[in-house]
């Protein structure tokens, strides 16, 4: 069936009358009476009766009216709902944020304070594709996909987090085997960080006591200041530590760190903020890092 056919009928039926009908749609009778007999030979009922000169709907006319007067409104806002959604869609950045998501978090906030109209969807899935932006690590990436656009990778130390109290907050750097027999605030080892300490504490000869799981800085600071425990410590995906109780050493052996990878992808339908905001991302990084803290002494 013709949408255009179905248009014709609801007029004419709204009016039961053609000729009103055919001056309002701007069409010839004879032609907008055709209209109506090929919709009735497609349907294979009649939808007028006639009376006089008047004429009336049938009771497959009032059905179809009924069914039309539901139907055709939705059919015309599909336009306009179909031009919101590509409006929303250009504003759109999908990221896939399998590592240091606090910083992320944190850039995604200040970039919407000047950019107010982008729209951020989020994922944190290691199967997950479809994004224009990828922030992952060690041991979770398998090379650039072929609709990788650019590629950035930072390198980030890890630091050891200690109570001030401790013995241990006063070495200008530790090997990671002296704090063995301590218990340590640790990301779950599912979790791709938390995979990364696993692996230094095990090319240091031992498995972490785990004290406590935490994925929160706050957390992890607050549960180090009370004199209990120790961790690791981004470098710049925690930030700076704010609380007097906590310091941060150097680890001298083994060599901690991690590569923070950024990806930008040519995802369809592209997004009017994906490159900026990745351009953002990396330059906050650099500015991190150039303003990086020096751990407590």
């Amino acid at each position: 069936m013709e949408l255009q056919k179905l248009k014709y009928f609801q007029t004419v039926a709204r009016l039961e009358h053609m000729t009103r009908a055919a001056e309002i749609l701007h069409i010839a009778q004879p032609s907008l009476t055709q209209a109506i007999h090929s919709l009735e030979d497609e349907l294979g009922v009649p939808l007028f009766r006639k009376n006089g000169r008047r004429i009336f709907l049938t009771e497959y006319g009032e059905c179809l009216l009924k069914k039309l007067d539901v139907l055709l409104p939705e059919f015309e806002s599909i336009p306009e709902e179909l031009s919101v959604l590509k409006n929303n869609v250009s504003k759109t950045v999908k990221l896939n944020i399998l590592a240091a998501s606090s910083f992320v978090i944190g850039v995604i906030v200040n970039y919407r304070q000047t950019n107010p109209d982008v729209i951020f969807e989020f994922e944190q899935s290691e199967l997950k594709q479809n994004c224009d932006i990828l922030i992952t690590t060690n041991g979770n990436h398998s090379g650039c996909r072929s609709d990788c656009i650019k590629k950035c990778i930072k390198e980030e130390n890890i630091y050891l987090a200690v109570p001030k109290s401790s013995g241990f907050a006063s070495y200008e750097s530790i090997e990671l085997s002296e704090v063995k027999d301590e218990r340590f605030v640790m990301l779950s080892s599912s979790r791709l960080f938390g995979a990364i300490c696993n692996k230094y504490c095990a090319m240091a000869g031992f498995t972490p006591k785990i004290l406590f799981e935490s994925d929160s800085p706050i957390a992890v600071q607050n549960i180090i200041s009370t004199g209990t425990g120790v961790a690791f410590w981004p470098e710049y995906s925690w930030g700076q530590i704010k609380n007097k109780n906590v310091s941060l050493i150097p680890i001298s052996f083994p060599d901690c760190h991690r590569d923070i990878i950024i990806e930008l992808y040519d995802r369809a339908p592209c997004s009017v903020y994906a490159k900026d905001f990745y351009e953002y991302l990396l330059r906050r990084i650099e500015n991190n890092r150039a303003t990086a803290f020096s751990p407590n002494r």
